[in-house]
């Protein structure tokens, strides 16, 4: 319940899939959350955010280890803390442009009442209900 998104309810779906940990959810994957019965856009939240909690314990672990070592380990922890910190923002990025649904413009009709210009044509139910049958 850590992970942001994960309440009540997604703990026990994941708790009684046998997923009990971040690693746990990184390693079962999309996949293994849509079996566990996880919904696809809380699957890529959850994995963005495994990630980024990764990332910032491995940033975390680099800079208190460069506290510790010579001037030129801390340089080099300190590079890998911020490549790790790079690599979760543009995975998070990644997820985050591919959970947006393009949005599909209003259908234009020359009006046929004598007016001038191009009028806007109103979706009926049955148009609606094809477009959700086609995602």
């Amino acid at each position: 319940m850590k992970l942001p998104g994960v309440g009540k309810a997604t703990a026990q779906k994941l708790f009684d899939s046998g997923i009990k940990s971040e690693a746990g959810v990184k390693k079962a994957g999309e996949k293994g959350l849509a079996k566990a019965g996880i919904s696809a856009a809380i699957s890529k939240k959850l994995l963005a955010a495994v990630v980024k909690t990764t990332a910032k314990k491995a940033a975390t672990k680099a800079k208190a280890t460069a506290k510790k070592a010579p001037a030129k380990a801390k340089a080099a922890a300190e590079k890998t803390a911020s490549k790790a910190a790079a690599a979760s923002r543009k995975v998070a990025e990644k997820t985050v442009k591919s959970s947006k649904k393009k949005a599909q413009p209003a259908k234009q009709t020359k009006s046929d009442d004598g007016r001038k210009g191009k009028t806007l044509k109103a979706p009926t139910l049955a148009d609606i209900l094809k477009r959700a049958r086609q995602k």
